[in-house]
Parts: C-alpha cells; structure tokens; sequence
C-alpha cells in the first residue's frame, strides 16, 4: 500500500498554461505530467501507488467555490483520490467556509504563503489553522523556500511558533498541521532546530537532490529527519507533477537505513490515519 500525500493537479482547460507559467517563473523546475487529472491517475498506475492526495491552492480571494466544487467532485468520483480544499487568508466567513469543507467531507486544506504573500504566523492565518484543528481538518503548508519567490512566509522558526501558538490556544493534542518539503525546503539545519519532535507532521516531498536540480538535501539528511523527528510522523510525498511518482517511490524504498516498519508508516499507515 502506497499513498502518496502531496500532488497537484490543474483543470484540464488551464492545465497547459498553467504548467508553462509554473515552470517559468521557477529556474530550473519542470514536471513530469501535463498537470491534468488523467495524468496523474496514469502516473499512478505506472508507480502503483494505491491513492494520492491533491492539495489545491487559492492565490486569491474569492477562489473558495471554484477549487472547492473541483475537490468534492474528485472526492465523490474517485476511490483512489482524496482532493483537500483551498481558502485563502482574506476570505470573509472564514469559519462559516470551514464547516462547509468539514461537513461536505473534506479532510483538510492546503496553504501556500508564498503565493499569498502573507506570513504564516500572521493573524490572518492563525484564525484559519485554530479552526481547522477545532474541527479536525488537517492543514498542508508549503514549507522553506519557494523556487518563484525571493521571501519565505513560512520559515522554520514562524511555523514552529505558530504551531505551538494554536495548540495553546485550542487545546488540540493531536497533530494537524503538516509542514511540506521535509519540513522547509532550502533550511534544513532550522527545521531540525525548531520543528523536529515537535506536534507536526513533516512530509518529504521535493527532499531528494539526486532526483532533482533544486533540492540540496542527500539520502542521510532525509534519513536523519526521520529517525530524529519519528517515522510516526512522517509522510511520503512526491509533489507530482514536480516530481516523478514512479522514481521518487524507487528511491526511497531503496534507503536501505529505515526499517520495514518505518517504511510502511511513512508510505501508508500515517496518512490512512489522518483519512479515516
């Protein structure tokens, strides 16, 4: 069993421009499908792996019934699919949205600073993520350096912050909140300052350099992470179509440190889970 808890995919009528605007704005990035839900499910097939989660972005207010209408007709279509929702910051009725998402059967939503441009840890946020964990929703924040931008909204430290600001402040004991890209991608030392063994789950999407051009993490830095922060809390992730979900699933069955055990709840048991 395989899942594969960080993907992307783009309607089929902006799929194309969107992969070329992507892939132009970051040096250096390039994908390995056409972005496109028929893409992905054929990556899949060709990777065997079992389900994958698609995290939406909202870039701009207003986004909320679009991408939201996409991920519940995935979900209700698609076994081997689970689509989070999207929200952005400057939404209005954001806890009106939010028990929208949960009661319509969503398991969580994906957050993307960077394409915001505003800091995880401002107040905007925090009242999204206190209230994705008063209702159980989880939350995927990209994490670290972004290749298309020159600032980094959700650095180790902030997210750290945050993280235990919201924990406090609801009384959630359960982790909720995912930190993607081996927990900030580009500022590795800082994650294991600040967020290893703490109450988050890191997955580890975009975590190795010999697969791509601009991740600067080898096998014993990913391992590293793993064994200090738990194999309990950690999630395998690819990014696709970022990268190749075939390759990725290769390489790290290949890491030849991790125990069986480690693997299986990295490859599957922690997300399954987080989806039930």
């Amino acid at each position: 069993m395989v899942i594969d808890f960080h993907t992307h995919i783009y309607p089929d009528k902006i799929a194309a421009r969107t992969i070329e605007a992507l892939t132009q704005s970051a040096q250096g990035v390039y994908a390995y499908t056409d972005g496109t839900l028929s893409g992905l499910l054929e990556s899949m097939e060709q990777a065997e792996i079992d389900k994958s989660v698609i995290l939406p972005v909202a870039t701009r207010k207003g986004q909320f019934d679009t991408i939201n209408q996409f991920a519940m007709n995935i979900n209700q279509t698609y076994s081997n699919l689970v689509s989070f929702g999207g929200i952005h910051p400057d939404d209005e009725n954001i806890e009106e949205k939010l028990s929208f998402l949960k009661n319509n059967g969503i398991k969580g939503i994906k957050i993307h600073p960077d394409y915001t441009g505003i800091f995880i840890d401002d107040e905007r946020y925090i009242r999204i993520l206190s209230e994705c964990a008063r209702l159980g929703l989880k939350v995927v924040t990209h994490a670290g350096v972004d290749p298309a931008f020159d600032v980094i909204h959700c650095p180790p430290d902030k997210g750290r912050a945050v993280l235990d600001k919201v924990c406090a402040l609801t009384g959630v004991k359960e982790p909720f909140l995912v930190f993607a890209h081996l927990g900030g991608m580009y500022v590795y030392k800082d994650v294991e300052k600040y967020l290893l063994g703490s109450n988050c789950y890191i997955d580890i999407s975009c975590s190795f350099s010999s697969l791509k051009s601009f991740c600067d993490t080898d096998d014993e830095e990913v391992i590293r992470v793993i064994k200090a922060h738990g194999a309990d809390k950690i999630l395998f992730a690819t990014d696709s179509p970022w990268n190749g979900q075939k390759s990725y699933l290769e390489h790290f069955r290949s890491l030849s440190e991790l125990s069986d055990n480690e693997k299986d709840l990295i490859l599957y048991k922690n997300a399954e889970k987080i989806l039930s």
